[in-house]
């Protein structure tokens, strides 16, 4: 259960605040600490050197924060003010992991940033912060105001919450909410996409883990669907993909391009202890992208061609996961 907003604002905010104020004025003792205890990979250096970046871009994307709330301006002037603000904050992420952490990431055939179409961008979700960079590729990269449908819990990140319930996104409940109830919401947030808009659903639901994926398929068998469970056993890689949403938001969104994301290279990185282990990164993550012209999207059977794209998907994971080393 995720507390009222003012709750959030009253009690995580000024928490932020005041843990960023010890890890920053302890940082140097946590980096000597580092250098000290660190040895060959200087996994604990990383980490902190990670951990106090991130604590200070928050409290500075906070400050930014109250600045255009107390300026207020026009609305649209403050809308393109804040996607600018989300630019710059997952930007940093982004040069922080690669510096501190080895990121490298490797894209095949990545979105046109020229065409001037709204986009539906419909990605698997595995491995930490992959939500994370797919927001700054489209961003930074390739120029789009993104509409992001996320679970309701990161809102227990102040800077997140404050910056992205200021911009049209859609919170869901991870579970116990009305499918109907989540499937309007995505509804709601497709209409009206613009030609610089993208909306980003992780179909799946959630990150995949080899558990969840036989939990997925035994659902889908309880649901008396055995055609989408046995086309979900035959996918290796990826979770079933949850069609309402996404259809939802086709529906609601005419005109728009589909995009399909796939991506491997940290989706083994499934514990804390899997993060610590293959920290620094040896690995590049590989993207692929994938854009379907709405003309092309069947009117009809869209169910079957969902899972048709998920099984491309799965397959080139299959045919582009690095091999893993040591």
């Amino acid at each position: 259960m995720i507390p009222p907003r003012f709750l959030r604002r009253l009690i995580l905010v000024p928490l932020l605040i005041a843990i960023a104020v010890v890890v920053v004025a302890a940082s140097p003792l946590l980096l000597l600490a580092g250098v000290v205890f660190s040895r060959g990979r200087h996994r604990f250096l990383r980490v902190a050197a990670v951990a106090v970046s991130w604590l200070a871009m928050e409290c500075a994307v906070l400050a930014a924060s109250l600045v255009l709330w107390v300026t207020g301006g026009r609305r649209t002037t403050g809308r393109e003010r804040h996607y600018a603000l989300c630019g710059w904050f997952v930007s940093r992420i982004y040069a922080v992991a690669s510096r501190v952490l080895g990121l490298v990431v490797e894209i095949q055939e990545p979105l046109n940033a020229a065409a001037e179409r709204p986009v539906i961008v419909l990605s698997r979700h595995a491995g930490p912060g992959d939500s994370f960079l797919i927001v700054h590729f489209l961003l930074n990269v390739y120029g789009r105001r993104p509409r992001i449908v996320m679970k309701a819990a990161l809102q227990l990140d102040p800077a997140l919450d404050v910056v992205f319930n200021r911009l049209p996104n859609a919170f869901v409940p991870a579970g116990g909410a009305p499918r109907e109830r989540i499937v309007t919401e995505i509804g709601r947030l497709a209409t009206g996409i613009g030609p610089r808009d993208a909306m980003l659903i992780f179909p799946e639901g959630g990150n995949f883990t080899p558990r969840r994926r036989v939990r997925a398929i035994r659902r889908l068998r309880r649901q008396g669907r055995p055609d989408e469970a046995e086309r979900a056993r035959k996918m290796a890689n990826v979770l079933p993909p949850h069609p309402a949403g996404t259809l939802a938001a086709i529906d609601a969104a005419p005109g728009a391009d589909i995009v399909f994301v796939a991506h491997t290279g940290v989706d083994d990185m499934m514990t804390v202890r899997d993060i610590w282990r293959r920290i620094p990164l040896e690995r590049p993550l590989r993207a692929r992208w994938w854009r379907v012209p709405f003309e092309e999207i069947p009117e009809e059977d869209r169910e079957p061609w969902l899972y048709d794209w998920w099984e491309t998907i799965d397959a080139w994971i299959a045919e582009n996961r690095p091999e893993i080393s040591g």
